[in-house]
């Protein structure tokens, strides 16, 4: 079984950027696709951007694209989230999470979650 740690959340002004890291442990971490998920106070836990197993295909909320961009490192089994451009809507805990296929976006195990915070 996965498990996920994510990093890199923190303060940050408006306009500028993050980025994102979740480590996976477990050797299925390279036929996986994986996702990142965020829910800011008070909301619903609401998708962000997917990556396939080959990091290959990528997709993305509207509200981010153009924005942020998913990656991932087989070697590191490490997938990320650039962001750029933050804005206060942005705020919100990130979790990264394994899925049950790229064209299926539920989540099958979580991280704990990153603070990422924007203020104006």
């Amino acid at each position: 079984q996965v498990q996920l740690v994510e990093s890199g959340g923190g303060l940050v002004q408006a306009g500028g950027s993050l980025r994102l890291s979740c480590v996976a442990s477990g050797r299925t971490f390279n036929s996986l696709s994986m996702g990142w998920f965020r829910q800011a106070p008070g909301k619903e836990r609401e998708f962000v951007a997917t990556i396939s197993w080959s990091g290959g295909s990528t997709y993305y909320a509207d509200s981010v694209k153009g924005r942020f961009t998913i990656s991932r490192d087989s070697a590191k089994k490490t997938v990320y989230l650039q962001m750029n451009s933050l804005k206060p809507g942005d705020t919100a805990v990130y979790y990264c999470a394994t899925l049950y296929s790229y064209a299926d976006l539920r989540p099958r195990a979580w991280g704990q979650g990153t603070q990422v915070t924007v203020s104006a």
